[in-house]
């Protein structure tokens, strides 16, 4: 059994010590120019890939699976660049939690915000369906000029490093919901607030259903309709991403998705699936795909993949 590690109360304790370090080198990254800036995160990316071996393998295990048309050589390939990109992610986070980020706005293509606005138009709330990529703080802070979403996240177990990161959001987001606040959630959409909602990681078997994930059936959440279905909020996907020369940004919302929720969960899960796939593909490099996304499987006598 994994033992839960005890954090004093006292952010002075020689325990947070390391955490401080972290949270300097985060502020000094985040002021670097921003060519220095992208190659240090590109250091940090190449260096991940070599010291982080469990997180490289589940890498490896998941692009193996979501890619089987790619040769050996191409999906390693992928692994790699996928380390580099989450390597700049961290720059891009130190960016977004430590400084005004308004001078990104010029760096900004905006495309499809008219769907974004007409759904918050209605009066009704937005769920604004994201996926964990390698820019996913720095969207809040590019979209903010327009609407402060509220997010719902995961705290982090460090409650110094939790602290320093809903401090650095609370600029560019509107409330911070704890994962397990679902009663928050359905309140707030029902008020007409916007929330940034991110299904794409496997949560086990009790709350989900098994829908194809780039082919492979993968434990999908059922909350995506069920918090349409009682909120009758709008569910507008949203990507964002960068672009080649590691300067410049697109924020992409597209249309609400229609006749959702069906009343069939599984036929629902499915499409949520199939509209994060092709927002992935587009860019598989920038997606996080660190995490075990395929750890349940369908049938409990399956092997997990990552062992």
């Amino acid at each position: 059994m994994k033992k839960t590690k005890h954090y004093p109360r006292f952010f002075g304790h020689p325990r947070y010590w390391p955490t401080w370090l972290a949270i300097a080198g985060l502020h000094l990254l985040a002021w670097l120019p921003w060519s220095l800036k992208m190659a240090v995160g590109r250091g940090l990316g190449h260096l991940a890939y070599w010291l982080a071996k469990e997180r490289r393998h589940f890498t490896e295990v998941n692009i193996r699976m979501a890619f089987p048309e790619r040769s050996a050589a191409e999906q390693q390939a992928l692994v790699r660049q996928s380390f580099v990109s989450n390597g700049m992610g961290i720059a891009e986070v130190a960016t977004a939690l430590c400084r005004d980020t308004s001078f990104l706005q010029s760096r900004v293509d905006f495309v499809g915000l008219e769907h974004f606005q007409r759904a918050k138009a209605s009066g009704k709330g937005v769920l604004v369906m994201g996926f964990h990529f390698s820019v996913m703080d720095l969207a809040g802070a590019i979209h903010r000029p327009f609407c402060k979403v509220d997010i719902f996240y995961k705290p982090h177990r460090n409650p110094l490093f939790n602290c320093f990161i809903e401090k650095g959001r609370e600029k560019n987001f509107g409330l911070q919901i704890p994962n397990k606040d679902l009663k928050t959630v359905v309140r707030r959409l029902r008020q007409g607030q916007a929330v940034w909602y991110t299904p794409d990681q496997d949560f086990g078997r009790k709350v989900s259903v098994f829908a194809p994930f780039f082919g492979v059936e993968a434990a999908s959440i059922l909350m995506t309709p069920r918090l349409v279905k009682m909120t009758g909020a709008a569910l507008v996907p949203v990507r964002v991403h960068r672009q080649p020369d590691a300067r410049r940004y697109t924020l992409e919302f597209l249309p609400a998705v229609t006749d959702f929720p069906s009343g069939d969960d599984a036929a629902d899960v499915a499409r949520v699936n199939q509209i994060i796939e092709s927002m992935i593909r587009l860019h598989p490099e920038q997606y996080l795909w660190m995490h075990r996304r395929f750890k349940t499987r369908p049938h409990k006598s399956q092997p997990n993949p990552y062992t």
